[in-house]
């Protein structure tokens, strides 16, 4: 693998309270921000301190891979946490909801000596108008389209941002792909490593889960292996609480390890918000700073941190909500080539899910898998251009006007990029039209077609869909199918 050579970064000097920069690194190495802003909420009510002069920030060097943007090579970065500025933030305003993309990169890649991919991804999201946050874990199978790489597993993205060394990196493709796939805007990234969540943990000394079925622990190293047992509660020390995070070999696979993660998660705040907890940490504050933070990479500024954790202190737990990405909003399936296993989003659930996320009043509407769909599909009233990317000539306009006659809103038919496979591009939420299209495809003994999220509040057409080979030779050999 091609190293790339790490750039020289001013340091940053730190003129704040220990406060402060327990909220920093709080926010940021354990992706526990949601917790942080209560934390907040509570040293801002009862402490006082006097600001800590500049705190000397030495130069960071490790052995550990996972520290490092280059395969084995020293870091020369002074920033304790690495910024990156190829990935620009916009400006928050304090009021709009704000979301920030966790990852946890893969510790095999590392090992070997790979380019990384992600192990984990988690979207956090804060509404500060109605005191809410949610947390949203992505399976790391779910088979997408990785903008300028067609489609692959969603844990590909950083992959090949680092291995093409585009802008921005593996952080900026993930993103870009996390964005398509779900169509909500993301603001900003923490990328963490392992090193920095065991220190952490051990720092709080431990944290308390009750598995639901018995776990295999492995932990990364040379740590011993041991059973956790379903419905016993354990106070688990760094290693074995990223184990417990990591495993993956139980019955339900990546969605238990999601719920797994989130319950360390929601430990994790139980546990910095304990009487006894508190003290102890803004006391280390400073110190710990320094010894975990190095394992960070962020588009965060400190800035932009210190606002959100100061915006977010009204968040209550019970406004916290969590949500899975789980077996019933995907189908199982294997790669092209037959080896690996994948998932298949089923869009029209997987929109729930963000709607309920990532808005305040919930689903913008229910799941169109019932009723009068051509009534459904006409309350929508989508705006819909339709483009011929076939080799069957006339093929937009008849088939506007067959869609016209299920009360399709068709503003547009034009000549469109060529292409196989007929592929929808979703600009705002629609989903009886989609389910719709969905169903005729399925009715038609056809596979469902590409569907790419590209939200854009903005855009005069809803959905674009570009027909393709697999449409037209259907057609032209059956007429066209009868929606049921």
């Amino acid at each position: 693998m091609k190293q790339k050579e790490k750039k020289q970064k001013r340091p940053i000097v730190f003129d704040k309270t220990a406060v402060i920069i327990l909220i920093v690194f709080l926010f940021i190495s354990i992706g526990t921000a949601i917790g942080v802003f209560v934390l907040t909420k509570n040293i801002i009510s009862t402490w006082t301190m006097t600001s800590l002069e500049g705190i000397a920030v030495p130069p960071n060097s490790t052995d550990d891979p996972l520290v490092s943007e280059t395969e084995n090579a020293p870091s020369t970065n002074t920033d304790p946490v690495q910024l990156n500025p190829e990935i620009a933030s916009e400006p928050w305003d304090g009021v709009s909801r704000v979301t920030v993309l966790l990852m946890g990169l893969d510790y095999r890649d590392w090992k070997a000596g790979d380019t990384p991919r992600t192990d984990s991804m988690m979207l956090m999201s804060l509404d500060p108008l109605s005191d809410t946050a949610s947390i949203l874990s992505i399976p790391r199978d779910m088979w997408v389209n990785i903008p300028g790489f067609e489609y692959a597993r969603i844990n590909m993205a950083y992959y090949l941002g680092e291995l093409y060394d585009l802008p921005g990196g593996g952080p900026a493709l993930a993103i870009e792909t996390v964005e398509q796939f779900l169509g909500v805007p993301i603001q900003y990234y923490a990328q963490i490593d392992f090193s920095a969540f065991e220190r952490f943990i051990d720092e709080i000394d431990g944290v308390t889960v009750r598995p639901e079925t018995d776990v295999k622990i492995d932990p990364i190293g040379d740590g011993y292996k041991q059973i956790l047992e379903a419905g016993k509660v354990y106070t688990l020390p760094g290693d074995l609480a990223l184990g417990y995070a990591r495993a993956r070999y139980t019955e339900g696979g990546d969605f238990d390890r999601a719920k797994r993660q989130q319950e360390v998660i929601m430990s994790i705040l139980d546990r910095i918000l304990s009487y006894e907890m508190l003290p102890k940490l803004i006391a280390k504050a400073p110190t710990l700073y320094q010894e975990v933070s190095s394992g960070i990479r962020t588009n965060l500024t400190l800035d932009q941190v210190i606002r959100l954790a100061t915006s977010a202190v009204s968040v209550d737990r019970e406004n916290i909500n969590n949500y899975i990405i789980d077996a019933s909003t995907v189908e199982m399936a294997k790669t092209p080539d037959g080896t690996q296993d994948i998932l298949i989003p089923i869009p029209d659930k997987i929109r729930l899910i963000r709607d309920a996320a990532f808005t305040t009043g919930g689903p913008v509407g229910p799941a169109a898998i019932s009723g009068d769909e051509s009534s459904l599909v006409k309350s929508e009233n989508a705006r819909v251009s339709i483009q011929n990317g076939s080799w069957l000539s006339g093929l937009a306009a008849s088939s506007s006007e067959y869609l016209k006659t299920y009360d399709f809103n068709i503003i547009e038919e034009v000549d469109g990029q060529a292409s196989d496979v007929t592929t929808i591009y979703l600009y705002k939420s629609k989903p009886y039209v989609i389910q719709f299209i969905f169903d005729l495809f399925e009715n038609a003994g056809l596979n469902k077609p590409r569907l790419y999220n590209r939200l854009d509040m903005n855009s005069g057409t809803d959905i674009v869909v570009v027909l393709g080979n697999d449409w037209a030779n259907y057609v032209n050999q059956n007429g066209f199918p009868q929606a049921e």
